[in-house]
């Protein structure tokens, strides 16, 4: 679980609801810095609706200099084939997932105004980048050989899939496997955004703590978080806010 900083219940922005929790005191550190937010966004994630991503490009944008969104769109169509989709049927149903996503994100970014410190990307054009490659490498070689990693993975996986399955069900091998390389393609973001993106450093953000989080930013061996790489669950705050507790400012 994450760690509880001094004096902190619950880091919460009062201008529009969200609450902040940084993982650790080095990834509350990385926030101070307000050099860079990073959200990721799922295809067929209800929970980013475009008046989501609008709150959150403006929420954000107090604390940051700089903000982008990655939205997955590498190995969709696997899922949707390991769930018993034609080949046609898949590729069809990844290409309107993926693109919904992408047009809630542009719609989003335009009612916050299109500021200028916001950029859209899609997971698919980074696949070049060498930084990408070497990260990609990494998570897929511990996948192999770090057994901590590739359970918490694996449990990933399984809650990922779990909204494709009717209630009750599990995973089958195949299932499980198109998660894992659906996760294995998005972790480059969660492992060292500042050498995707060339920022400073980053926060990586979420609506709830994965189950990779502790794996990634709270031990001392096997693949980690580089040290310009942070986590933070940011959610709307539930009501009532008994106590609040204002987020630092970025660093001027």
């Amino acid at each position: 679980m994450r760690e509880t900083l001094p004096g902190e219940s619950a880091v919460t922005i009062d201008r529009t609801a969200y609450e902040a929790f940084p993982f650790s005191a080095r990834c509350r550190e990385i926030w101070r810095h307000g050099d860079h937010l990073l959200i990721g966004v799922s295809p067929g994630n209800s929970y980013f609706s475009h008046r989501r991503i609008s709150e959150l490009i403006r929420w954000g944008s107090e604390f940051f200099e700089r903000i982008d969104i990655v939205h997955a769109d590498l190995h969709v169509e696997a899922q949707f084939a390991a769930f018993g989709y034609t080949a046609e049927h898949a590729r069809r149903r990844a290409a309107k997932e993926v693109k919904a996503t992408a047009r809630r994100i542009a719609r989003g970014a335009e009612e916050a105004g299109e500021p200028d410190n916001v950029r859209a990307h899609a997971l698919s054009e980074f696949t070049g980048h060498p930084a990408y490659g070497r990260l990609h490498h990494q998570v897929v070689d511990a996948l192999r050989t770090d057994r901590e990693f590739r359970a918490a993975a694996e449990r990933m996986a399984r809650g990922f899939l779990a909204a494709r399955m009717d209630e009750g069900l599990a995973p089958n091998e195949q299932q499980l496997a198109a998660g894992l390389q659906y996760i294995a393609a998005e972790l480059p973001f969660f492992l060292d955004t500042p050498a995707l993106l060339g920022v400073a450093s980053s926060v990586s953000c979420y609506h709830i703590e994965l189950p990779l989080t502790p794996v990634l930013f709270g031990r001392d061996e096997g693949l980690r978080a580089a040290p310009g790489q942070a986590y933070a669950v940011v959610r709307p705050a539930a009501p009532p806010l008994s106590v609040t507790a204002e987020l630092p400012a970025r660093a001027a």
